[in-house]
């Protein structure tokens, strides 16, 4: 497998791990009826967010590491794939922490289904971390029209000694604005 499709599953199982984990965690995990003589019963819905919010916080950042794997390269990738390692198992060990011992009530069967899949997602973003932190380095960076350039470059004629200021003096542009020329219609 080539180098850049390592790095497309990565980011893609990190990416796809944090919205399951986003999703599992707004999901229902319980559901409490409390009846009422003579008034309507009272339903408490619970979400695995109302039990364990900091879950949702690791499945964002997540989500924002696995972008964040497409603009580092190197040693700053693998650190990061560290980080988002440790992200997915507490996710994971978030979700399973708030489903324990938690009595599904009224809710049913279908309140198992948002811890597991928060559960799930964890482990694809564990996944893809680690296969960061493993072998990141190798994998290709951004193109070069991302990095900043430098303010001088050589003369076009080849000639090392003549610089080239690239910076655009922008100060004739304002000045034609203010006196109410468009600079652009040329």
């Amino acid at each position: 497998m080539t180098p850049g499709r390592r790095l497309a599953y990565s980011v893609s199982l990190c990416a796809a791990g944090a919205g399951l984990a986003a999703y599992g965690v707004t999901r229902t995990w319980s559901e409490i009826v409390t009846a009422r003589p003579g008034l309507s019963s009272l339903r408490d819905a619970r979400t695995g967010a109302d039990l364990e919010p900091w879950v949702l916080g690791l499945a964002l950042v997540a989500l924002a590491g696995a972008g964040a794997l497409l603009a580092t390269r190197g040693v700053a990738r693998r650190l990061l794939g560290g980080l988002l390692a440790l992200v997915g198992l507490g996710v994971a060990a978030g979700a399973i922490a708030g489903r324990a011992g938690l009595a599904v009530g009224a809710a049913g069967a279908g309140a198992t289904l948002g811890p597991v899949a928060c559960v799930l997602g964890g482990l694809w973003i564990v996944l893809g971390g680690l296969a960061a932190a493993r072998s990141g380095h190798e994998w290709p960076a951004m193109g070069a029209r991302y990095e900043r350039r430098g303010g001088v470059a050589t003369a076009p004629d080849g000639d090392r000694d003549a610089d080239v200021d690239q910076r655009v003096d922008t100060r004739a542009a304002w000045d034609a604005l203010d006196r109410g020329d468009d600079p652009t219609a040329r």
